[in-house]
Order: structure tokens, then sequence, then C-alpha cells
């Protein structure tokens, strides 16, 4: 017998809104939260615009002594997830919740890169000695996990995912087969990360994976087929599972289901996917298989959509592989509005498509005005986000090493 996985809260901070609230009217909007880089003078890597977090309300739940033991990546992470509990009414206090089934899996694609540069400057600069004490705890991926355990205690099934851009997604996916298969009762699952700093940027810069596009409106146009690169974002969105049973039991408001998770790995390159995107088309038939529904089902797709050309072509001929020319499943990528957060994006994303079912609304590719030959075979949301109904919705994650990682929502109907 398995469990049925609901989602009872969630947790937001991204460059386009801390709370949500905010993400969904700058989500609905088509509002982009991409700016010129704010966090360091970028002008010498040929960088100009990123999608850095605003105004991150730290006061909420941190002390000044909270910024020496977290590296922002947990900070973010923490924040997240205790909004989450707090929207899902579940007291970490509380004595009535069994800990040993509370767990927690949180993905990160790098992990503390800001502090990995700073404390790389100041062994440079004053050597050995002179590096902090705490540096491998603060940098560390596992560390988002960590923290956000110690801070509610989640005793039980806790581990980080660190898949690149697919952690966040898988993390979702690990948590959700945890409590189908009768391993625990609570996760928060989800992605975060923060690697705007001058070794993130000029990293992913010399690998020629960002945009040096200077207009903050026209940087990340996923599908466009004037796309030139990626936009780096932050960010974090944490979910709370829960199986279906304990839920109800506590009187839970349910917000929507998980029904399904497809993870693959293309095993054909460091960086480029799939030109014909077949790990891709695999890992969504295998969400759908585990949902027991059909292409047809589904009324929204949250595409990876990174605004590179090697990525889009193999995920819009992925998307067309399993649905077709469907023109009811519409298609768009949120990283228009957030810039890309690595291993953050599925959290935040998955965040996106659950707002997107609640509110039966599909947002715009905002920015995007024209695919070209390779990306418009799929049903792309132009102009302006649309009404729709979207019964289910999927969110896919695909990054660096080949990894595929799809999850599947189903609208909440008071089964």
């Amino acid at each position: 017998m398995t469990n049925r996985v609901v989602i009872t809260g969630y947790g937001i901070t991204s460059p386009i809104g801390n709370t949500p609230e905010e993400f969904w009217k700058n989500l609905e909007a088509g509002n982009s939260g991409i700016d010129t880089i704010k966090k360091f003078d970028a002008t010498a890597t040929g960088i100009s615009v990123a999608g850095e977090v605003k105004d991150f309300p730290f006061d909420k739940y941190f002390v000044h002594k909270d910024k020496k033991r977290m590296d922002t990546f947990s900070l973010y992470a923490v924040y997240t997830a205790l909004e989450a509990l707090n929207m899902a009414g579940i007291n970490p206090e509380d004595t009535e919740l069994n800990h040993d089934r509370f767990g927690a899996i949180i993905g990160s694609g790098i992990g503390g890169l800001p502090v990995i540069q700073e404390q790389g400057e100041r062994l440079a600069t004053r050597g050995p000695k002179r590096v902090a004490p705490l540096f491998v705890p603060l940098s560390i991926a596992n560390m988002a996990t960590g923290n956000v355990a110690l801070r509610v205690k989640a005793n039980g099934v806790s581990r980080a995912e660190v898949t690149a851009c697919a952690a966040g997604t898988n993390a979702i996916g690990s948590a959700f087969r945890e409590i189908k298969h009768g391993y625990a009762d609570v996760m928060l699952a989800g992605g975060t990360e923060a690697a705007i700093c001058e070794f993130g940027v000029a990293g992913f810069a010399n690998l020629t994976a960002l945009t040096t596009e200077i207009d903050p409106k026209r940087s990340s146009i996923p599908f466009d087929k004037d796309r030139s690169g990626f936009v780096l974002g932050e960010g974090s969105g944490i979910l709370v599972l829960e199986s279906l049973e304990h839920a109800q039991a506590r009187g839970a408001n349910i917000l929507a289901e998980i029904v399904g998770y497809g993870s693959t790995n293309d095993a054909h390159h460091m960086t480029t996917p799939l030109p014909d995107g077949y790990g891709a088309a695999k890992a969504m038939q295998l969400a759908l298989e585990e949902a027991g529904i059909r292409p047809s089902d589904v009324g929204y797709i949250n595409a990876h959509g990174t605004s590179t050309q090697a990525n889009e072509k193999g995920e819009a001929l992925a998307i067309h592989t399993v649905f077709g020319d469907d023109e009811n499943v519409l298609v768009s990528s949120t990283k228009a509005l957030t810039g890309h957060a690595l291993g953050g994006a599925g959290g935040i994303e998955a965040v996106a498509t659950l707002q997107a079912i609640l509110n039966q609304y599909a947002p715009v590719n905002a920015g995007t005005t024209e695919l070209d030959d390779n990306t418009s075979v799929i049903n792309v949301v132009l102009g302006q986000g649309k009404q729709h109904d979207i019964k289910y919705a999927i969110s896919n994650s695909l990054g660096f090493g080949g990894h595929n990682a799809v999850i599947a929502l189903k609208k909440w109907e008071g089964e």
C-alpha cells in the first residue's frame, strides 16, 4: 500500500517576491525581477544583469550572529522552510508532531559559493591559519538541509540533492517518494541557491553560458529566436509535503497533490543536453506514468527554459515528443522573470507551478516575442498570461551532468 502525497504549505524568496502574495502578483503580471547587478561591481566579468533577491526579510527569523553561522543559501532555505510550515499550520514545537517522521530534503547546485570565494581570497592573502573555522559547514551544499533540520527539529529523513540545476526538483521528487512509500509523514522539500558573486558570475561567463545582454527586459527570453544565454538568479522555494492521511487527520488546508516524479540522465555530455531531448522526454513520461495520466490531461508545463540555444532546442523537442501538437498544453518558463537560480530553480518553479494550478492561470513567457524553428513546436504563452483549465501541471528541471527531473502536480478537488 502506498500513500497519497499532498502539499499543505510553501515558502518563497525570489527576485520577484519574498511572500506568496508578492510572488504571485508579479508572476501574474509578468513583472521581471531581473536588473543590473547590485551585489558587486561586475564590470570586469562582462556580465551586466542578474536576478537578485531584494529586501530579504532577515529580521523576521534571524539575529545578527546567524550571518556568521549560515551562508546566504542556508538563510534562504531556513526562511522559506519556516514560512512554509507557518502556512501549513505546523508548529515544530508541537509535542504531537512525530519528529522522527518529519524530515527535509533540500537541493542546492553549488552551496556557499560566496563564502568559498571569500575564504579563498583570505587563504591567498593571509595564509591558511586565517581561514575561518566554520568555512566548511558554511559552504557545503548539504547545510541548507542541515540548518533547516536543526531549526525545526526534523529528525527524520534528511539529505541534500546536488544535481546542479535539477537539484530542487529532484529534492521534491525524493521527498514525495519518502512519504509515498511510508518512510515519513511530513517533509520539507525544495531548492535554494545564492551564487551571485564574482566567482559564480565569472565561472559561468567564461563558460559562455551567461548572456552579455545589457537590457534586463531582453536578457532572459526563453524560447525566443534571439536568446543568447541565461541570467543568473537566486532564491529558494520550499514545499510542505504530507501524506493525505496525516494532513486530513490534523485538518490541514490542502493546496494540491503531487502525483508523479520522473528522473533520468542523458549520459551524453558534461554541460550540453541531448539534442533530441530524449532524456528529458523520458523523465516527463515517467512522471505521467506514475501519475496515471495521459499527456492530454496536462494543462500547463513550467519549462526549464534557460534562454540558451542548446537547452531549449532539446527541451522543446522533448515536450513535443511527449505532448505532440496539443494546443491545450500551455508552456512557459518563469526564468524569464527570475533568472536561473540553479539548484534553487526547481523549488521556486514548483511554487510557480502550484500557483498556476491554484489560480487556474498559465504565466506568460515574459520578454519573448518570436519563436524560432527549434522552439515553435510547442505552445509557448506569449504576450500575457492566460486563464486556463489546469487540473494537472508538470515542472521540468534539467541540469549539468545530464540530470533531468520532472514532478507532476494535481489540482486538489476535495477528494
